[in-house]
C-alpha cells in the first residue's frame, strides 16, 4: 500500500478531565490534560501505574466506563469533533479513522470467532465491500505484520497463537480501515523482550508506511528512547512536562520526570550490585479537591510555595529548552543545574 503525505494534525486534545464517583467521594483520575499528535509523529505519554494514562486515551476514544464523565476544551480528531459527537457518530469513527491497541489481546480477541471473522468485520461495518475484499485486506495486513502462513491464521482460533501473534493480530485490526490515529496501551507488557523489541520496531515501520498518528501509553522510558517523537510525562492525572524525546532525555525539567530517569541503569556507567534511583513516598489521592503541586509530598526541591496553589503548566526555556518543552513546576529553573536530586537543599 502506498504512503500516505506526512502532514497535519491528526488529534487535538486540550483540558481533558475525566471523574468518577467513589464511595468516598469524587475521583478526579484526568486533571486538565492537553496534548497534540500529528500524521507520522509518535506522541509516548509516560508515568507510573495509575497515573491517568489509560484513562487518557479511553477518553479519547469514548470508551470509559459508564460512570465516569468525560469534559474537554477541545477534543479533535482532523478538525472534527469528538467532545460532543454522538454514540453513532463515534461508532462510525472509533475503528475507522482512530483505532486502540490494547494491552492483552487475549482479553480482546473473541475467543468464539475466527482471526479472519473479527478481522474483516472492522472493514465490513465502515466500508462498502464485499467480503472477498474483506478477506484480502485481512490477508495483506497479516503478512504485512510478519505473520507467517497467514492464510492459514485467517482461520484459526485466538487461542491456537502464540502472544506475540495475537498482539499482531490486533495490529493489523486496528489497520484495516487505514486509520489516522492509533492509540496503544502498553503493547508490549505482556510479551518477552525479544518479542517486545519486534512489536516495536513493527510499529515504527508501519506508522512510516501508513504516516498515522501514534500515540503509545508506557512506563518503560527504555522504549520511549527509542521511538518517541514526543513525550507527555503524567503524574496523578496531570502532563507534568512535555516535549520532544530529545529535550525530555537532555534536560529533564520536572523533579519527577528527573526521578524517573534516575531509576534506569545506564550501560556503562551502572554497575552490577549498585543501588537504582528511587522515588521515595506514595503517590497523592486523587479523590477531592486538591491544592498545590501533586507531587509535592515526594519532591526533593519542595518549598512553601508549592503547596499554596495550582500550577501552571509552562515553557521551560529558562533551562534551555524548545519553546514546545512544557513543565508543570514554579521551581525549575532553580533546579536545571542540579546534577541530582541528592545535591538539592530541601527547603
Amino acid at each position: 500500500m502506498p504512503g500516505v503525505a506526512m502532514s497535519g494534525r491528526v488529534l487535538t486534545v486540550e483540558d481533558l478531565r475525566v471523574t468518577l464517583p467513589v464511595p468516598a467521594g469524587t475521583l478526579h483520575a484526568v486533571q486538565g490534560v492537553s496534548f497534540h499528535v500529528d500524521r507520522g509523529e509518535t506522541l509516548c505519554i509516560v508515568g507510573e501505574s495509575g497515573c491517568g494514562k489509560t484513562l487518557t486515551a479511553l477518553a479519547v476514544m469514548d470508551l470509559l466506563p459508564s460512570r465516569a464523565r468525560r469534559t474537554a476544551a477541545r477534543l479533535e480528531l482532523e478538525g472534527q469533533s469528538l467532545a460532543g459527537a454522538g454514540e453513532r457518530a463515534i461508532a462510525d469513527i472509533r475503528g475507522n479513522r482512530m483505532a486502540m491497541i490494547f494491552q492483552e489481546p487475549m482479553t480482546s480477541l473473541n475467543p468464539a470467532y475466527t482471526i479472519g471473522n473479527q478481522l474483516e468485520e472492522a472493514l465490513l461495518r465502515h466500508r462498502r465491500v464485499g467480503r472477498k475484499q474483506a478477506r484480502e485486506r485481512a490477508l495483506y495486513l497479516l503478512d504485512r505484520v510478519g505473520i507467517p502462513s497467514a492464510a492459514r491464521r485467517l482461520n484459526q482460533y485466538p487461542h491456537q497463537l502464540s502472544g506475540g501473534l495475537r498482539q499482531r493480530v490486533m495490529i493489523a485490526m486496528a489497520l484495516m480501515c487505514g486509520p489516522a490515529l492509533i492509540l496503544a496501551d502498553e503493547p508490549t507488557t505482556a510479551l518477552d523482550v525479544t518479542i517486545q523489541a519486534q512489536i516495536l520496531h513493527l510499529l515504527a515501520e508501519l506508522q512510516r508506511e501508513f504516516a498515522m498518528g501514534l500515540v503509545l501509553i508506557t512506563h518503560d522510558l527504555g522504549i520511549v528512547a527509542r521511538i518517541a517523537t514526543r513525550v507527555a510525562v503524567m503524574y496523578a492525572g496531570q502532563v507534568v512536562e512535555t516535549g520532544t524525546a530529545q529535550a525530555i532525555f537532555s534536560a529533564p525539567a520536572h523533579p519527577y520526570t528527573r526521578g524517573l530517569l534516575a531509576c534506569i541503569p545506564v550501560p556503562g556507567k551502572t554497575r552490577r550490585g549498585d543501588r537504582l534511583g528511587t522515588i521515595p513516598g506514595m503517590v497523592p489521592s486523587l479523590i477531592g479537591e486538591m491544592r498545590g503541586c501533586r507531587f509535592a509530598g515526594r519532591c526533593p526541591y519542595v518549598a512553601g510555595a508549592c503547596r499554596e496553589s495550582e500550577v501552571p503548566l509552562e515553557t521551560g526555556l529558562e533551562t534551555g529548552g524548545e519553546q514546545d518543552h512544557l513543565v508543570r513546576c514554579i521551581r525549575h529553573a532553580e533546579i536545571a543545574g542540579l546534577a541530582a536530586p541528592s545535591e538539592a537543599v530541601v527547603s
